[in-house]
């Protein structure tokens, strides 16, 4: 439970309304981010939806391990489950996440509303789908792509691959989108000792961030680190919607992803906002910082 407050408040009109659309169970970084995301003023966290990772029940396992997450902050958060896998294979499109997102979109608010997408995608492209009103009414924050600095791709982007078709959905839409790539996300580097030694010590949810994050790092799934160090991909979504000049980027078209996440640029494409380099240090400082203030 969080013991202290903060010194300093934020100003109202500075304020923005967050969903969490994460694969919370898939790897060990999701949940850095969802945690920064609470602790954080200025976003107003709606509610958090639990997004598939191409496997047999796994968007039920994300929707565990996010309230395993509140659970341990201490905070009562909506949690909605999304869809079960990827369009127009098992995505039904009536998911409770798809009906949250267009609820929360529709809402007359002065406050704008951000989708902070840390997966396949599926549950915003969905939403779109049903309800395409909401396409100009939010700005999706999206962790996923190779962007546009590749022509061939070093390795299938996950997120993307997921939910090829989504991505393309949502990239297509007509949406404001800042996309965060992979050669992007992979920058955000934390070693297992700094968070053993500045995450571990505060409270419950410190406790469960390093010992989910060491127990992943022992799997096969883990095979691509360098065994005692990680990369916190997931967490300039946050980061980006906090400071949104804390990294580099620019206008472009929105690219085409193929099968394999390479990606080409068709004509007549909408622009979007593609990060070129994020600030790292400050996303981490940051978060360790508001974990040390509400959890020491």
């Amino acid at each position: 439970m969080m013991k202290k407050a903060f010194k300093f408040e934020v100003r109202d009109e500075k304020k923005i309304r967050v969903i969490v659309d994460t694969d919370a169970a898939c790897e060990a970084d999701d949940p850095f981010a969802i945690a920064h995301a609470l602790l954080s003023p200025k976003l107003i966290v709606e509610g958090i939806t639990a997004e598939h990772f191409a496997k047999t029940d796994s968007v039920q396992r994300s929707f565990e391990e996010i309230r395993t997450i509140t659970e341990a902050m201490g905070m009562n958060v909506p949690i909605f489950l999304g869809e079960e896998g990827a369009l127009d294979e098992q995505a039904s499109g009536n998911s409770q996440a798809v009906e949250f997102i267009i609820e929360q979109a529709l809402k007359e608010e002065n406050h704008p509303l951000y989708i902070l997408a840390m997966g396949a995608i599926t549950n915003v492209a969905a939403a779109f789908r049903k309800c395409p009103e909401i396409i100009k009414r939010v700005t999706v924050v999206w962790i996923g792509t190779h962007g546009t600095r590749y022509g061939t791709v070093p390795f299938r982007e996950f997120n993307a691959g997921n939910d090829v078709k989504a991505a393309n959905e949502v990239l297509q839409s007509g949406a404001r989108i800042w996309l965060i790539p992979s050669y992007v996300y992979t920058t955000m580097h934390i070693g297992l000792a700094e968070i053993q030694n500045r995450i571990y010590p505060y409270g419950e949810i410190g406790r469960h961030l390093f010992e989910n994050m060491v127990s992943y790092n022992m799997t096969d799934e883990a095979a691509w680190t360098q065994g005692e160090s990680w990369s916190l991909g997931d967490s300039p979504a946050v980061g980006v919607v906090l400071e949104p000049n804390c990294g580099s980027f620019t206008e472009c078209p929105a690219p085409h992803v193929n099968e394999d996440t390479s990606y080409s640029y068709p004509e007549g494409t909408n622009s979007i906002r593609v990060y070129t380099s994020i600030n790292s240090r400050f996303i981490i400082e940051d978060f360790i910082s508001k974990l040390q203030i509400l959890f020491g």
